[in-house]
């Protein structure tokens, strides 16, 4: 079993990384930019590729386009390991909670080639 690796888009503030390191410093936490990830301004198809060649879940605050990025890249035969969108009425402790909690009693292909819309359960 391997444990569940998060990816940040650029446009998630460094704030969730942070927090979730500071509460859980055995987490995998990358952010889109980082040395060996994408770099910034890549395109979100290509995300889903990076995503599905290294085993990261994708964690996203892009409602709109993401979930037809993700049926064009399931309809190509490609895969996830999973996408996770921040729900922007939810403050960044109760998104770390979220995340940590899938974190910690999940396994990576649980949320295989699908998206998850936080919180999680609700």
């Amino acid at each position: 079993m391997r444990a569940i690796r998060f990816l940040l888009d650029e446009n998630v503030d460094p704030l969730y990384r942070q927090e979730l390191l500071a509460r859980e410093p055995a987490i995998v936490v990358w952010k889109v930019g980082d040395v060996s990830t994408p770099p910034d301004s890549t395109l979100d198809p290509e995300i889903l590729i990076w995503c599905e060649q290294n085993s990261f879940i994708l964690v996203t605050n892009n409602r709109k386009s993401m979930p037809p990025h993700l049926e064009n890249h399931l309809a190509q035969g490609q895969h996830v390991p999973g996408i996770f969108v921040m729900n922007p009425k939810m403050s960044v402790g109760e998104t770390i909670e979220d995340l940590l909690l899938v974190w910690g009693a999940s396994e990576e292909r649980e949320y295989h080639d699908n998206i998850w819309f936080l919180p999680i359960g609700s």
